[in-house]
């Protein structure tokens, strides 16, 4: 127990020291070459835009909520359509192209779409993250769902094993790794999509708060608005980092 302890101090300890040296080198880079703060603040003056009345945790809660839900229901949706494709070949033959060719439409180009339907808002940023994510997931799961070896399937099935017995005991764990691959990838992405959606169609969030404050050249707020929405972006893959460890890796020693 101490060495397991020891380790992932040494581990965490690392990763802090590593984040610790990047800040490092940008107060020394602005520092040295005397950047001026329009360009690059330091990292106490961007700390400091905090005191500045920008409304940050409404904003910040606002690209939490665009972040979270797009990507909750990208997993949903493409969990479910990936379950439904490896049940049925004819499904999987026809909608899947479907599928693919319509997630080829640029979606910033569907902005003023999503603007005209359903006006500015949450719900349209949601969307944009959701259609932006959804493809790794969907194409990762199905590839896992794809990969169980078919005489194993074939045993089950034999036994008598029902569809559902089938997807939860064998096809689902043996999947789980290719499922959170395509989570990971698609915690980016729905990043990068709630905040173009609100670059396009909000009036609110850390996204709308930095063309506004592009406007007065308030840099050190922009660079204060862009660590709120890596901070968003990190907690969520962190969660999806601890599903996959309690998920996967705990069910591998458990094998």
């Amino acid at each position: 127990m101490t060495t397991w302890l020891a380790d992932k101090g040494r581990h965490y300890g690392f990763i802090i020291a590593v984040h610790a040296l990047v800040v490092l080198i940008w107060y020394l880079f602005v520092e040295i070459w005397d950047v001026p703060a329009y360009v690059m603040p330091t990292p106490q003056a961007t700390l400091a835009a905090l005191s500045i009345d920008y409304n940050w945790l409404a904003n910040t809660r606002v690209t939490a909520i665009e972040i979270f839900g797009g990507y909750f229901i990208a997993v949903f949706v493409g969990v479910g359509l990936a379950l439904a494709f490896s049940w049925s070949k004819i499904l999987n033959s026809t909608v899947m192209p479907l599928v693919v060719s319509l997630n080829m439409i640029p979606k910033v180009a569907m902005g003023p779409l999503f603007i005209v339907w359903m006006s500015y808002g949450v719900i349209p940023n949601i969307i944009i993250a959701f259609s932006i994510c959804f493809l790794p997931i969907l194409l990762t799961t199905e590839r896992g769902l794809r990969e169980i070896e078919p005489d194993l399937v074939d045993l089950v099935r034999a036994l008598k094993a029902s569809r559902w017995q089938i997807f939860t005991k064998i096809q689902l764990p043996g999947s789980l790794p290719y499922i959170f691959s395509g989570m990971k990838v698609a915690v980016v992405l729905a990043v990068a999509g709630a905040i173009v959606g609100e670059f396009i169609a909000s009036q609110e969030g850390l996204g709308y708060l930095m063309l506004q404050v592009q406007v007065t050249l308030d840099t050190a707020a922009m660079f204060m608005a862009v660590l709120l929405i890596t901070l968003v972006g990190v907690v969520l893959y962190m969660l999806v980092l601890g599903l996959e460890r309690f998920l996967v890796i705990s069910d591998s020693r458990v094998r």
